[in-house]
This record gives structure tokens, sequence and C-alpha cells, in this order.
């Protein structure tokens, strides 16, 4: 199984949440969507995320658009308005998700 970019088989949209953010993950195709719900875990996010994301992370699927949707508690360094962050707001946050290395079948590839 290749690793590659998470971006190569999704993609998202990010923002605040007053302290936190809100980060959308979206299959890149309807065949791809049971994959994602099976690796991105809510676990695997806040991982990847720790050095942004101080509190939990909460995962929420929205199978009728083939997306996934994470909430980062305790992200934006008191929010938009009183943060320091050069990205209060959050607007990277998804980017730095799709920037995570995964393994995927050959075969989900090919529909990309």
């Amino acid at each position: 199984m290749p690793t590659v970019k998470l971006l190569k088989i999704a993609h998202g949209r990010s923002g605040d949440k007053g302290n936190g953010s809100n980060v959308g993950i979206i299959a890149r195709h309807p065949d791809i969507y049971p994959f994602l719900k099976e690796i991105l875990t809510a676990e695997r996010v806040k991982e990847h995320m720790k050095y942004v994301c101080k509190g939990e992370v909460e995962r929420y699927e929205l199978p009728n658009i083939g997306a996934l949707n994470f909430i980062l508690h305790e992200s934006l360094g008191g929010g938009g308005t009183v943060s320091l962050k050069l990205d209060a707001q959050g607007k990277t946050h998804a980017s730095q998700v799709l920037r995570m290395d995964v393994d995927v079948p050959d075969e989900l590839l090919d529909l990309v």
C-alpha cells in the first residue's frame, strides 16, 4: 500500500469556533468515505495536531456528503479576538490535517 498525503484522497475546510477550530475533511470520491471513517479517528487527528490542539478532539460523521467534521478544542489560544497566534481563526488547520501521511490501497488511489 502506498503512503501518500491525505490531500491525495480528500480535501478540507476549517475555521474558528470560539477557542476551538472546526476541520471538515471531505472524500474526493464517494467510495473513499468508508476508508476515511476507518482511518481518520479523533485520536489520530489529535496526535497529528498535538502542537496546536491542547484540548480534546471530537469527530462527527456526515455520510450524506462523504465528510468527517472534527472539533479541535483549545486550539486557538483563546479565540480570534484575544489570541496571539498567527492563525487565530484556524484557517490553516485543514491544510495541516491534509498533510497527514496515510497508507492507501491502490484501488482507492485509482479513483482520484
